[in-house]
């Protein structure tokens, strides 16, 4: 089996130039090569992998910043290649000029190099008393290289060339490394190329004295490591400063090696003169004492920079004390062991917590043992981890009690300064309070103590699918839910019945002025029992001011399964609805269907408005015939709603809607307006048939009815004999006085009436004698095959012949029903088993099949 192995990335240039370095230093070690040759080429090969690297640099940025960036770049590339160069020429120039030409190309390389540095990136602008201590920092550091290269030399004249090197070289190193020393910590990137230049200007400085002082050529190995370290680490630093140089932290750079740095190197200077020379020349004594001032004035700045800074530093802190001491919040300062380290002012102002007292204590000795376990879970995580934003516990006071508090957590603990948990303590208690109240209002009926819709909710939430069901009573008949008596005596009345029925765990709601809801444990069975019993007491006469006060009441029920608290509400009240709809009193489960009708009716509800505008509203005709020779007589006119949404729809289906939307009168006026026009042209045909149209309380009762009529028949010129009004007997009510005034007044204009859906009872015969109406349709429900019926069927029609009235007898399905309706005595029918409802135009071409008649 083979394995595969992952591709060695090859080994960089610079190790590759590190192992050539080392192999070449080891050789000229033993002679193999000349110590000259060997720095040249090291030096070389340095210089080329360094330029190599700042020029691919220099081609990479195209914005502002990255010009200046790219121009220092080029500038170092130039740098390096002057100090190539100069390697390069040594071993071609005559030994006594070798010093010469080091010392130019220091020279050129150190302009270039100043310039390039003036590019990179640092602060803008120093302010002086930074520019004073920078220049102190430059002072000391370089009297003291000066010192150093004075004394170190060796006696004797010195070189002209090695005086203007030592002095230059000391401003100009002193001056790169307080530098580098400056942007360290905030700009590591040009900090890298300051010291990189400070070190291949210190390797050529050191070629410059050992050339001068013809000193043995196994002396110039010493700036190998300069020369090729200081290019690459230049090359380094440029490269950071190309990718971007992320910023270090905030804060003023070590103040302590500006200090000890000098006064290092002039005392190792010192010793080791002493030790290979001696004594000190005149000179050198100068120099030595001139290294003292910068440093008493460095120590004074430093001096006066740590006042100035304890001040501040006390400022803040006495201005943090007094922001800390006089808030309410009690904050509280952990060590790693969760122990109590310092406390605020609040804990004794706010708490009676005394500092003396509390610290030392472990912080779970302040909390209630209930909540104590889980808030020290939440802070035994490792330094770093995410901890809760909020903490919520009872914590201890002075006198022995306890406070609701909140707290938040600032973790300090990965932070060295700090290494603590700090705590903000607030006391929330009467907030929590205010809370309390607020929800215990918020879930009150004030007038009736009773659970709200809201707290109805919550707690179908939260019984998380356990079974059980919901009820909603509708209680029809109470009085408004305050006058000036007080409140209402059938609602107190229905709130303790509604108490005194359900079960200790049951809970009762009030969702509105007349709606209630009980959520009940019990199983199907016994819930719809429950039921049973509200309903039984709740319509229980109450006594009232005025007597005796009944309510009418239906009840809608739903099981509680694995459904949200809103789908059982809407569940139990689409039961509700069904309930009042069947005439209320009575208890009415929840199914599937009756969904089905609560969207049917809002489909009704949001396209009725408007058919008539649209065009959807028709009129269908039928015939009613002589049952003697089966000839018409006059005709019915039938509504039809034909919706492109729901299709054909009955009038029994969509005008109860109409009357809840209060479009009955809008739609009777369209009929009536439509069925005139129809028996207009059919008066043009010759014909005299009269023309029956239904009307419905509400529109009969309407007071400009028979002026409204009496303009439809002048507008379209029809006689008001061939009108015939119709109006359900099951739909008189009450108000039966208005109902003959109104009927009454058709009469007068010479409008026929009609009463339909007659049935012969008691009643509805004592009752016909006072109608003032010239047609009674009877249903068929008298017309029955059992004999008995027969003599109910004659009083009817034997009624309407002595009142004048004509006998209709309507909804005959088959000829049987015919035959009888005729053995009965009726001289007119209408149905099926005659006639099928149709259009105008198919009316009329049944019309043509008889000779015209007048009826």
């Amino acid at each position: 089996m083979t394995v595969a192995h992952p591709l060695r990335r090859p080994p960089s240039a610079s190790v590759v130039l590190v192992l050539l370095v080392a192999l070449l230093f080891a050789a000229a070690l033993v002679d193999a090569v000349p110590p000259l040759a060997v720095t040249t080429m090291a030096g070389v090969g340095g210089c080329a992998v360094a330029a190599t690297r700042l020029f691919r640099l220099a081609a990479v940025g195209r914005d502002g910043r990255a010009l200046r960036r790219r121009r220092a770049a080029v500038l170092f590339t130039v740098a390096v290649a002057v100090v190539g160069t100069a390697l390069v020429v040594l071993p071609l120039t005559p030994a006594a000029r070798r010093a010469e030409v080091a010392a130019a190309g220091l020279g050129a390389a150190t302009l270039a190099y100043t310039v390039g540095l003036l590019l990179l990136p640092g602060p803008a602008r120093l302010a002086p008393r930074a520019r004073w201590r920078r220049g102190v920092d430059v002072a000391g550091l370089g009297t003291a290289l000066l010192f150093a290269g004075w004394v170190l030399v060796p006696p004797g004249p010195v070189p002209q060339v090695v005086r203007v090197v030592t002095v230059a070289g000391a401003g100009v190193l002193a001056w790169l490394l307080v530098g580098a020393l400056a942007r360290l910590r905030r700009h590591p990137g040009p900090a890298r190329c300051l010291l990189g230049v400070a070190t291949v200007l210190l390797g050529l400085a050191d070629l410059v004295v050992l050339l001068a002082y013809r000193a043995p050529t196994v002396g110039l190995l010493t700036a190998v490591p300069l020369l090729v370290g200081g290019a690459l680490l230049t090359a380094a630093g440029m490269a950071r400063v190309a990718a971007g140089d992320p910023v270090g932290p905030a804060g003023p750079p070590p103040a302590w090696p500006r200090v000890t740095a000098p006064a290092a190197v002039a005392t190792v200077a010192a010793a080791g003169h002493l030790a290979f020379v001696g004594g000190f020349t005149p000179t050198a004594v100068l120099l030595g004492l001139a290294v003292i001032p910068p440093l008493v004035a460095r120590e004074l700045i430093s001096v006066t920079d740590q006042r100035r800074w304890a001040g501040q530093l006390a400022a803040r802190e006495a201005y943090f004390r007094t922001l800390v001491a006089g808030g309410r919040d009690l904050v509280l300062v952990l060590d790693d062991g969760l122990r109590v380290h310092w406390l605020s002012a609040a804990g004794e102002r706010w708490f009676g917590l005394r500092q003396e007292a509390v610290c030392g204590r472990a912080l779970a000795d302040l909390l209630h043992p209930d909540d104590a376990p889980g808030v020290l879970a939440r802070l035994a995580g490792r330094p770093g981890d995410a901890v809760a934003p909020l903490l919520v516990a009872r914590m201890c006071t002075g006198d022995g009690g306890w406070r609701e508090t909140e707290a938040t957590v600032s973790d300090q603990r990965a932070v060295p300064e700090v290494a603590a948990v700090v705590l903000h303590v607030r006391d929330v208690g009467d907030r929590r309070r205010l809370e309390r109240e607020r929800r215990r209002v918020a879930a009150t009926d004030p007038l009736t103590g009773l659970s709200t819709r809201q707290e109805l909710l919550r707690v179908l939430d939260e019984r998380g699918g356990i079974p059980g069901a919901l009820l909603l009573v509708d209680v029809h008949g109470l009085g408004p839910a305050q006058d000036a008596a007080g409140p209402d005596p059938l609602l107190a009345a229905t709130v303790r019945r509604l108490r005194d029925v359900v079960g200790p765990r049951d809970l009762v709601a009030r969702l509105s002025g007349e709606e209630f809801a009980v959520v009940t444990d019990a199983g199907p069975v016994p819930a719809y029992a429950l039921g049973e019993r509200l309903l039984a007491a709740l319509t229980e006469p109450c006594p009232v001011a005025t007597g005796m006060g009944r309510l009418r009441v239906g009840v809608g029920l739903t099981e509680l399964a694995a459904t949200s608290p809103q789908d059982a509400v809407r569940q139990a009240d689409l039961a509700r609805r069904r309930a009042v709809q069947l005439g209320r009193n009575r208890v009415e489960w929840y199914d599937a269907c009756l969904e089905e009708e609560l969207v049917r009716r809002l489909d009704l509800e949001r396209e009725l408005p408007g058919a008539a505008d649209r065009g959807e509203l028709d009129l269908v005709y039928q015939p009613v015939l002589a049952l003697a020779d089966r000839r018409p007589a006059g005709i019915e006119a039938l509504l039809r709603w034909r919706s492109p949404v729901l299709g054909t729809v009955l009038p029994a289906e969509f005008l109860p809607v109409a009357e809840d939307l209060g479009l009955l009168g809008e739609l009777g006026r369209w009929v009536l307006d439509r069925a005139c026009r129809q028996l207009a042209d059919w008066s043009v045909g010759g014909r005299e048939l009269w023309l029956a149209v239904n009307v419905t309380l509400a529109e009969l009762l309407a007071p400009d009815l028979v002026p409204r009529v009496a303009a439809v028949l002048a507008g379209h010129g029809v006689p008001a004999e061939r009108l015939v009004l119709e109006i359900a007997e099951s739909r008189l009510g009450a108000d039966l006085p208005t109902v003959v005034a109104r009927l009454a007044g058709l009469r007068s204009l010479g409008v026929r009436t009609a009463l339909d859906s007659f049935r012969a009872e008691h009643a509805s015969l004592a009752q016909l004698r006072r109608l003032p109406i010239d047609l009674l349709k009877v249903q068929p429900r008298p017309v029955d095959p059992d004999e008995e019926s027969r003599p109910l069927i004659d009083v009817v029609v034997g009624l309407g012949e002595r009142l004048g009235v004509t006998v209709v007898m309507a909804e005959l399905e088959s000829e049987p029903d015919v035959a009888r309706a005729t053995r009965a005595g009726c001289r007119y029918g209408q149905g099926f088993a005659l006639a099928r409802p149709a259009t105008a135009e198919r009316v009329e071409a049944y019309f043509s099949e008889f000779p015209t008649t007048s009826r």
